[in-house]
C-alpha cells in the first residue's frame, strides 16, 4: 500500500523527481524501479541551519498500485438566472467567493464594482505609474479582484480558525492555479497570473446567471424600518433587493462616510502604519541563507520579523521577495505605497512593509471625525507624503542608516518604485512617537538579522492601507449587521478579514449565513 514520509532533503534533491526516487529507495531499502510515483503533499524551506533543508511531506505508490493523477474539480454550479437575488458590493476575494457560494446554494449574486475588469484596469496602473494620474475608482486597489490581483497574490494567512484554507485554494487551483499552492508552505499565485484566474471566476458566474456590473459604484443604500430594500448606484440606476453583501474593501473611504452619514453604525478600528524597506534580493538570501548565492534551487529568501519596540508591535508585513513596490492611491492628492512579486519572484529587489501597531488613543487629534478618526489620521500620513514628495506620484525616500540617525540621504538610488522617489527625512512624514518607533525598531531588526540594517536599504513612506481603519459590526452569529437587517458587513473592509484567503473564507460564510436566513 502507499506509504507516507517526512523527510529533509537537500534543494537540489527536492526539485529532481529522480534523484528524489533515488534518495527515497535508499531510505526505505527498495528498489528504485519499484516506487512507480512519488506525490508530494508539502513543502517547506528549513533554512536554520548552514546547511539548508527542504522539508517534505510524500506519499510513496508502489509499481502494481493503482495511482491516478487527482484533477479538482469545480463543484457542479447550477443556474440561478431566476433564483433569489442577492447584492454583492466589491468583486475582490471576498465579493467573488460570496458569489460562487451564493450560486452553489441555488441564489443568485448581483455583483457590482466600482473599478473596471482586470484588462481595462491595466491601463489606468499605467497612468498611475508613468503619468502620476489616480483613477478613484480604478487602481490598484479598486477594480475587479480587488487589490490583490495586481498586488502579488498571496495566499496564505496567519490565521486558521477562520474557516477552511484547503477549499478557498482548491477552487482557485480548480480555476486555473498551480497545484503548487496546495503545497507551499507559503503559497502564491503572482500578479502576473491572477488576472485571468479572476476572468475565469467572473465568466462562471455570468455563465450560471449570475450578474457582474463593471463601472458601477454604490452611492446609497436602500433601507426601510432598519431592512436593507436595495441599493443606488452613481449612474442613479436602482437595484432591489432584501441581502446585501458590502464588501468593499479597506480603501472604500466613500463607503465608510456614506455609512457614518446614514447613522449605520460603524466604528474606529486601529490598524499597522509604517514604511516599504527594499533591499536587494541577494542581500536577503546572503542573510536568510548564509550563502553568498543561494544557488539554483533554492526560492528567493523571504524575512518576518517581529518585535515590541516602545510597547507596541512593530513587524514586517506583506514581506514581497523578488518584487517590487507599487502606487497604491486611491485618491489624488496622497501617496500609499505596497508590494508584490510576480509568480517567478524573479525581480533583483525584496520588499517589505515594515509597520507599528496603532491604538485608537493614537487617533485623538481627529476625534472630531468620530468613528472616521482612524481614517482621517490615515489620510492626513498619506497626505503629508504627497506634498513632501513633491505633490506627485513620487514617495519620500530615505537609506535606512540615514533615517536611523536622522540625516537627510544625499542620494537614492533608482528603486523599483517606478513613479520615482524624493529625498526627505522620513521624520517629517510621520508623527513624533511613530518616528522615534521605527528609528529604535530598525536597529533592533538589525540586530537580529545582521547585515539587514544597511544604507543599501530604501525606506518608501508610507505604508499606510494594511487593513481597514474602520469596522462594521456585525451580529457573531448570524453576520448580519448588528442594526440593519440584509445588510452582511464583509471581508477586509468591514473589519473581518486581512488577505486573499481570509476574505474569500469570509465571502463564502455571509453567503452561507443568507441561505441559512431565508431558508430552503
Amino acid at each position: 500500500m502507499p506509504q507516507e514520509l517526512l523527510l529533509q532533503v537537500s534543494p537540489e534533491i527536492a526539485a529532481n523527481d529522480l534523484l528524489l526516487k533515488n534518495y527515497l529507495s535508499k531510505q526505505i531499502k527498495v528498489s528504485v524501479n519499484e516506487i512507480q510515483h512519488v506525490s508530494i503533499l508539502k513543502r517547506s524551506v528549513d533554512a536554520r541551519q548552514k546547511a539548508i533543508k527542504i522539508n517534505l511531506k510524500v506519499v510513496i505508490y508502489f509499481k502494481g498500485e493503482p495511482f491516478q493523477e487527482q484533477k479538482i474539480q469545480l463543484p457542479d454550479y447550477g443556474n440561478v438566472a431566476t433564483a433569489q437575488e442577492v447584492i454583492v458590493v466589491g468583486a475582490g476575494p471576498a465579493g467573488l467567493f460570496a458569489a460562487l457560494q451564493l450560486i452553489e446554494l441555488g441564489l443568485k449574486p448581483i455583483v457590482i464594482e466600482r473599478g473596471k475588469d482586470v484588462r481595462g484596469r491595466r491601463r489606468d496602473l499605467k497612468a498611475i505609474n508613468v503619468d502620476h494620474l489616480v483613477n478613484e475608482d480604478s487602481n490598484y486597489c479598486f477594480g475587479e479582484g480587488g487589490a490583490g490581483t495586481y498586488s502579488d497574490g498571496k495566499l496564505y494567512t496567519r490565521s486558521k480558525k477562520r474557516g477552511d484554507v484547503t477549499r478557498v485554494l482548491e477552487l482557485f487551483v480548480a480555476f486555473g492555479a498551480s497545484a503548487d499552492i496546495l503545497i507551499e508552505a507559503h503559497p502564491h499565485i503572482g500578479t502576473n497570473k491572477l488576472p485571468q484566474i479572476i476572468q475565469d471566476i467572473r465568466e462562471k458566474i455570468i455563465e450560471c446567471g449570475g450578474q457582474v456590473l463593471f463601472e458601477t459604484r454604490l452611492t446609497d443604500i436602500l433601507i426601510k424600518n432598519n431592512e436593507v430594500q436595495g441599493i443606488v448606484t452613481q449612474k442613479g440606476d436602482t437595484i432591489l433587493a432584501n441581502k446585501l453583501i458590502l464588501a468593499t474593501g479597506h480603501s472604500a473611504r466613500d463607503i465608510f462616510e456614506l455609512l457614518d452619514r446614514k447613522k449605520i453604525f460603524i466604528e474606529a478600528k486601529p490598524f499597522a502604519l509604517g514604511v516599504r524597506a527594499e533591499h536587494p534580493q541577494s542581500l536577503i538570501d546572503s542573510i536568510q541563507y548564509s550563502c553568498d548565492y543561494r544557488g539554483d534551487y533554492l526560492p528567493p529568501a523571504p524575512y518576518s520579523i517581529v518585535k515590541q519596540v516602545g510597547g507596541r508591535g512593530m513587524y514586517s508585513f506583506c514581506m514581497c521577495p523578488g518584487g517590487v513596490i507599487a502606487p497604491c492611491a486611491t485618491s489624488p492628492g496622497e501617496v500609499v505605497t505596497n508590494g508584490w512579486s510576480p509568480s517567478k519572484r524573479d525581480q533583483a529587489t525584496a520588499n517589505s512593509g515594515i509597520v507599528i501597531e496603532l491604538q485608537l488613543e493614537d487617533f485623538k487629534p481627529f476625534a472630531k471625525f468620530g468613528a472616521l478618526a482612524g481614517m482621517e489620521f490615515q489620510k492626513s500620513i498619506e497626505q503629508r507624503a504627497w506634498h513632501l514628495a513633491g505633490e506627485s506620484q513620487k514617495v519620500p525616500a530615505q537609506r535606512m542608516i540615514d533615517f536611523t540617525q536622522n540625516r537627510v540621504s544625499s542620494d537614492i538610488p533608482k528603486t523599483s518604485y517606478v513613479p520615482g522617489t524624493t529625498s526627505v527625512e522620513m521624520g517629517q512624514v510621520f508623527p513624533g512617537f511613530l518616528t522615534q518607533i521605527l528609528r529604535e525598531g530598525f536597529t533592533e531588526f538589525g540586530k537580529s538579522m545582521r547585515g539587514y540594517l544597511t544604507n543599501e536599504a530604501i525606506l518608501h513612506a508610507p505604508e499606510s492601507r494594511t487593513s481597514s481603519p474602520v469596522r462594521i459590526p456585525r451580529d457573531p452569529l448570524t453576520y448580519e449587521h448588528v442594526q440593519i437587517k440584509g445588510l452582511y458587513p464583509c471581508g477586509e473592509g468591514a473589519g473581518y478579514a486581512g488577505g486573499i484567503i481570509s476574505a474569500a473564507i469570509d465571502g463564502e460564510k455571509c453567503a452561507l449565513m443568507i441561505k441559512e436566513c431565508i431558508g430552503n
